[in-house]
């Protein structure tokens, strides 16, 4: 083999090296791609999953409320094969929620059982309904955690809206009155509120009147309730009481000694009056100013 045959020999072999090396980094990319594809469409599954079930509960609640004499038939089992196939999978995802949800499930079936035995045994549903609706109310709470904010803590998850929860439950159809005697979207807001998540604006501490009564001081303790002001100590306290007992006393003696205005006003009249008699008595009469006048200018010299 002559050199120049070896160079190319060579020249194709790297060529198609890298041609191979290429094809197969593009088929990890898809595959990668597909996976993550995959993993996407596994947990949007378990939401969708999970907001079917939750408003087949609510339909079956109401149901039963509506109709007292519904069969333990009416309630279907709780099935959830994406939330099972995703706990199979190695997907990557917040595993912690992945387990809240799972508790969730098991407790809506739990509640779902003993509705059951209540129909079965033509009990008083009142206790077994409240379970129901308060297990689905916790539901709706994890599903939106789950949904707008990727599972995490309700403590981690910030500063949110409650009218924000208001309008994702409008989007998912929970309607309002879907439970009878109850606001569902008033008890998810509250649940979410006990669970830690911080939403704005908070609920009223204290009444209108009892706001407007208190008082502005820099010097407030927080930790008394309502703000309200520090009780001051035994050195302040006698500080204060002998300044208010010395303002006593000066008020208690000018309004002793303090004349009458009236009568001070007449009193200087007439000392007035008097002074300008006496100035009066003083001065010589004008006839015989003249007089001694005329005489001293008709005086002949001696």
């Amino acid at each position: 083999m002559s050199e120049a045959q070896f160079y190319t020999f060579f020249t194709g072999g790297l060529g198609l090296l890298i041609a191979a090396a290429l094809m197969i980094a593009w088929q990890l990319w898809r595959l990668r791609d597909e996976e993550r594809d995959g993993a996407i469409s596994a947990l949007d599954g378990v939401s969708h999953e999970m907001r079917i079930n939750l408003q087949r509960m609510v339909n079956e609640v109401a149901q039963i409320v509506d109709t007292q004499e519904a069969g333990p038939d009416v309630l279907l089992p709780v099935q959830h094969p994406q939330l099972d196939g995703v706990n199979a999978s190695l997907i990557r995802t917040n595993r912690n929620a992945i387990a809240v949800i799972g508790a969730t499930y098991q407790e809506l079936e739990a509640r779902k059982m003993a509705l059951r035995a209540y129909l079965a045994q033509k009990r008083d549903l009142t206790p077994a309904l409240d379970d129901a609706m308060d297990a689905t109310i916790n539901g709706i709470a994890t599903l939106y955690m789950w949904e707008e904010h990727a599972g995490v803590r309700p403590s981690e998850a910030g500063m949110v809206r409650s009218w924000h929860v208001r309008d994702w439950m409008k989007a998912h159809g929970f309607s309002a009155h879907s439970f009878p005697g109850m606001h569902l979207r008033d008890e998810v807001v509250e649940r979410l509120r006990q669970y830690g998540l911080h939403l704005t604006p908070r609920p009223l501490t204290h009444t209108a009147h009892e706001y407007y009564s208190m008082k502005y001081d820099r010097q407030a303790d927080p930790h008394a309730p309502f703000w309200r002001r520090k009780p001051k100590t035994e050195e302040v306290m006698a500080v204060v009481g002998v300044d208010e007992a010395s303002e006593y006393i000066d008020e208690e003696f000018e309004d002793t000694y303090e004349a009458d205005p009236e009568m001070a006003e007449s009193e200087d009249a007439d000392a007035a009056l008097a002074e300008i008699e006496a100035t009066e008595e003083d001065m010589p009469d004008e006839d015989e100013g003249y007089a001694e006048d005329d005489s001293e200018a008709g005086r002949l010299p001696n």
